[in-house]
């Protein structure tokens, strides 16, 4: 009876740890850090350690500037808000205010899409052609990349 217990307990032990290995193993990638969207990158697309170092340093130097972008994107929702909720409470708005916020908003968007367009193409160059092909196609999607490319 003994033996019949240390028998099922030891595969029980094993299945549990099998299982728990089998998942995390197989776990996705947090693609919303940039390690985590270099490691799918590097995995998806077969970036050499050289390649990743460099583009890794791209996405590290337009950090502060995207993160300042972001910023002013809070910040213009945020004023949106205010003007909605102005036009709620007050019944009315100030269409000269609200016309240089449309413009203001129009030229952070416009700055948004350049720099995203910038890095993506600076990606691009450290990769080699087929690697580029694959990742513009996958990007281009995300990102109207106009006539912009990479020979």
């Amino acid at each position: 009876m003994m033996r019949t217990t240390i028998i099922l307990l030891l595969g029980l032990l094993v299945g549990v740890t099998s299982h728990e290995l089998y998942f995390h193993a197989r776990q996705p990638l947090d693609t919303n850090s940039l390690d985590g969207q270099l490691a799918w990158m590097k995995s998806e697309l077969d970036i050499s350690d050289q390649q990743m170092a460099q583009i890794k340093a791209l996405h590290e130097a337009s950090a502060p500037r995207m993160r300042a972008l972001a910023t002013q994107v809070t910040r213009m929702q945020q004023e949106l808000q205010a003007f909605e909720d102005t036009r709620r409470t007050a019944g009315q708005v100030n269409f000269i205010e609200f016309a240089q916020f449309v413009e203001t908003r129009r030229n952070v968007n416009q700055a948004c899409l350049d720099s995203t367009r910038q890095l993506v193409l600076a990606s691009a160059e450290i990769m080699n052609a087929t690697q580029r092909q694959q990742y513009l196609g996958m990007i281009s999607a995300a990102i109207p990349l106009n006539d912009l490319s990479i020979q």
